[in-house]
């Protein structure tokens, strides 16, 4: 029997509460597939400051360095938005992700049949819809250095180097070589030069990709194509700011922001969290929608672990939630038969694990 050590970090908000759900349904599907997993809780965020005075503790970046991957939850809110910037929650965050080298971001963005009438857009427009952005994730405007605000001029840098754009381009070219072999590529090359390097960079490593087609995308261009007609995308890579406002465009093309995963990837380990933030003003209520931080367990089977088998139940049992009608409150008014609370949808998921 195989046994897999896996950190959770439940941070903020509804984090506890979606990533309780997970585990549960990690705990059925392990008990279903013949493996074991290991928990081991760590501490990042607003609760972290709360309890250590730091937003990311050493012991936390130690500790899941030496797990096989890590389930987190989402971290924030406004309790802790008046700190200095380098104590609050979101400097953790992007901290963490530098420590653990998680270069590749990767947000599919997959219709639900049941939940096509969820989207804004018209049926005819995103049924079938199958995206997977590929964000940079740890370089960019975020980490760019200098950074100033002295309370009359604030600036940020972007910044990418030739490497930091082949690995992540390397990551999109691979994933599409096991989807529909077509990458577009999303920059602001005609005005700017860090856009520049990153299309060049790109057109010179798809000669290593002959099967793939290439393409390029202004990124304003992109989020109104993504939404006027977003079956033309299978792969988008780009970098970590575009990336991280395109991935939030996606989410709603596909009807709610509480049905996306994620999977942070890496050379040294990955982190799985639901793409939604942490929804301080809904926490503790029961109405939050699990289902994107259980997608992101099934993620971390797939891509982690290895565990195709029970990657593809959580799928299955997801989908049939969906077509039985179950529904979280952010879901409600779209053809729910039976509107259900956080803790229900987990156990509704749980249950159709390996049941026919």
């Amino acid at each position: 029997m195989m046994t897999y050590n896996i950190s959770i970090i439940k941070g903020d908000g509804i984090g506890p509460e979606i990533v309780d759900e997970a585990i549960k349904v990690l705990d059925a599907v392990s008990y279903a597939c013949g493996f074991t997993l290991n928990y081991n809780e760590y501490l990042m965020g607003g609760i972290a400051i709360d309890v250590t005075g730091k937003p990311l503790p050493e012991e936390t970046v130690a500790g899941v360095l030496k797990s096989d991957a890590c389930l987190f939850g989402a971290i924030g809110g406004d309790k802790w938005d008046k700190l200095p910037r380098e104590l609050r929650p979101e400097t953790g965050l992007l901290k963490f992700r530098e420590a653990m080298g998680v270069y590749a971001n990767l947000r599919p963005a997959i219709i639900y049949d049941e939940l096509v009438n969820a989207s804004t857009l018209k049926p005819e427009v995103i049924e079938g819809v199958d995206i997977m952005v590929v964000r940079e994730l740890i370089g960019g405007i975020y980490f760019g250095q200098p950074r100033e605000n002295d309370g009359f001029k604030a600036y940020n840098t972007m910044v990418y180097t030739k490497p930091e754009i082949v690995r992540i381009g390397k990551k999109a070219f691979e994933l599409a070589m096991q989807r529909d072999k077509r990458v577009c590529s999303v920059d602001k090359a005609n005005v700017l030069e860090v856009s520049q390097l990153w299309r060049d960079t790109m057109i010179e490593l798809s000669a290593d990709y002959p099967e793939v087609e290439l393409t390029h995308m202004y990124v304003d261009n992109a989020a109104m194509q993504l939404v006027r007609n977003p079956k033309q995308f299978d792969v988008i890579v780009t970098g970590n700011i575009f990336g991280d406002i395109l991935s939030d465009t996606a989410s709603m093309v596909v009807g709610s922001i509480g049905l996306l995963p994620s999977a942070s990837t890496g050379d040294k380990t990955a982190i799985y969290e639901p793409i939604h933030g942490s929804a301080p003003d809904i926490a503790g209520q029961g109405i939050a929608n699990p289902i994107a931080t259980i997608e992101s367990a099934g993620m971390m089977l797939r891509y982690s672990l290895g565990e195709e088998a029970a990657a593809d139940m959580i799928d299955a049992a997801i989908k049939r939630a969906l077509k039985e009608g179950y529904r979280t409150k952010d879901l409600a008014s779209f053809d729910a038969k039976k509107v259900v609370t956080t803790t229900e949808m987990g156990d509704v998921i749980a249950n159709y694990i390996n049941k026919k």
